[in-house]
């Protein structure tokens, strides 16, 4: 399972289509086109995405559609190389005195983490709405992972772009 240009979702990129531009009654063609290039396989995210989007939408339509449409697409975390690869971010992140504990402590207890190592392990890039920052020091965002590990990432738009993916 790799790729040079297949992306896995961070739970932001459903949670804010849901929550704000892409609602299901506003632009039902986001979630078409999300659902299409899951079966063609250029679209999946991962197990703990899906866990953390059932635990914050409990039966609302999102999780609805996560669990009913989308299920198949949340590849799992506990592959042996995903877990090596964990590992070492875990590590990387422990030893950075730029990140107070608790920011640690969470970003290796949510799904991030995993996301980051899932798309290192297999060459895929990471959407996420996040954005790299040099000097936070309360949290350790995606993207600041991404480019210490050389992994590719975009946000929600790009790769629209980048899959020709036309909402209308």
């Amino acid at each position: 399972m790799s790729s040079n240009n297949k992306f896995v979702l961070d739970a932001n990129v459903f949670i804010e289509a849901y929550n704000r531009y892409y609602s299901f009654d506003i632009a039902p063609s986001f979630w078409n086109a999300l659902f299409e290039h899951a079966k063609s396989g250029n679209i999946i995210s991962i197990d703990r995405v899906k866990q953390e989007i059932n635990n914050f939408h409990k039966d609302d339509e999102l999780s609805k559609w996560i669990n009913n449409n989308f299920a198949q697409w949340f590849e799992p975390t506990d592959k042996e190389e995903v877990i090596y690869t964990y590992r070492k971010i875990i590590t990387w992140a422990v030893n950075q005195n730029q990140y107070l504990d608790i920011a640690k402590n969470d970003f290796a207890s949510v799904a991030d983490s995993w996301l980051v190592a899932f798309a290192k392990t297999y060459n895929f890039i990471v959407v996420t709405h996040e954005q790299f920052n040099a000097d936070i020091k309360k949290r350790i965002p995606i993207p600041n992972v991404c480019r210490e590990f050389n992994v590719q990432y975009v946000n929600t738009f790009e790769m629209l772009r980048r899959l020709n993916i036309k909402l209308g």
